[in-house]
């Protein structure tokens, strides 16, 4: 076993017991501590959120990436111990805005499409969903360590979220999804396999995944904007469904459809991250500048 599945296993054993107030402080340490054991990634971090906030500098930075950190422990934390906890506690601890729009979405009958990014508690609403008895399918990559991948796809399973591992099988298992009426979350702020859609976002071109709009073409799904913050309240978190992204063909080419409505969906995306920037745990270059 290796030592990150060691520390996971651990950790869903040992979380069921600690107090939610024990961990809020946890994560605002964790967040801290990494001043001095993540600097590099904490570089990284600083650079998407002066695209978020470009006014914002100094001590005021370091902050804003310490709360990236913090909210980026606190995701793990929660993801352990979801599935111990009981469907009554999970309802309680989420406030749903714009589920009316899944609700449309799934009678229509062509599936949803999920569209989020890296953002607050997401695992929290995936258990929601599939409490409601709603089929829920999420795109994931595919992990270097294959313990840790399968533990965590055996993880969300017990959340009631099908995992479909990103690979050259991933779009044929998509399409059966929403064709299936399901819905289906995908990650649509990084472009892991370099092949994706030129847009503008946060001002600065780069790539994002075309899969939302394609996908969305191809069966007629709807693609919802959403995002689940975490809440300082006693919800805890709020899952917040945004209207759907105009999906339609035009006199152009597919992939000028393609395009135009990533944007508008990157756009969307955008306003959800600015609603709570120190909440967007994106830890990866994702311009070109950040590789240069």
């Amino acid at each position: 076993m290796s030592r990150q599945l060691k520390l996971f296993t651990a950790g869903e054993r040992v979380l069921q017991y600690v107090p939610v107030v024990v961990l809020e402080i946890a994560v605002k340490l964790v967040g801290i501590c990494t001043r001095v054991v993540a600097r590099g990634a904490r570089r990284q971090a600083a650079a998407h959120q002066r695209r978020v906030s470009p006014g914002l500098r100094g001590q005021l930075l370091e902050q804003r990436v310490d709360e990236v950190f913090a909210g980026y422990a606190r995701y793990w934390l929660e993801s352990v111990r979801l599935p111990r906890l009981s469907s009554e506690r999970v309802d309680r601890s989420i406030s749903v805005h714009g589920y009316e729009h899944v609700a449309e979405g799934l009678e229509r009958g062509n599936g949803v499409i999920l569209a989020l990014p890296h953002l607050g508690g997401w695992e929290w609403a995936g258990r929601w969903l599939a409490d409601q008895g709603v089929a829920v399918y999420a795109v994931a990559e595919r992990l270097a360590d294959a313990e840790v991948h399968k533990y965590l796809t055996d993880l969300r399973a017990k959340l009631g979220v099908h995992v479909i591992a990103l690979d050259s099988s991933a779009g044929s298992k998509v399409l059966t999804a929403l064709r299936n009426n399901a819905v289906v979350c995908l990650i649509a702020d990084r472009d892991l396999q370099g092949d994706g859609i030129s847009v503008k976002f946060f001002g600065e071109e780069t790539t994002v995944p075309g899969g939302p709009a394609t996908m969305a073409l191809r069966t007629g799904a709807m693609i919802l904007p959403t995002a689940v913050f975490h809440s300082p309240g006693k919800d805890g978190h709020i899952g917040l469904v945004q209207p759907p992204v105009a999906v339609e063909r035009t006199n152009g080419s597919l992939r000028d459809d393609v395009k135009r409505i990533t944007q508008n969906l990157t756009d969307e995306l955008a306003e959800l991250i600015r609603r709570a920037p120190g909440q967007w745990h994106l830890l990866q270059p994702n311009w070109p500048s950040d590789r240069r």
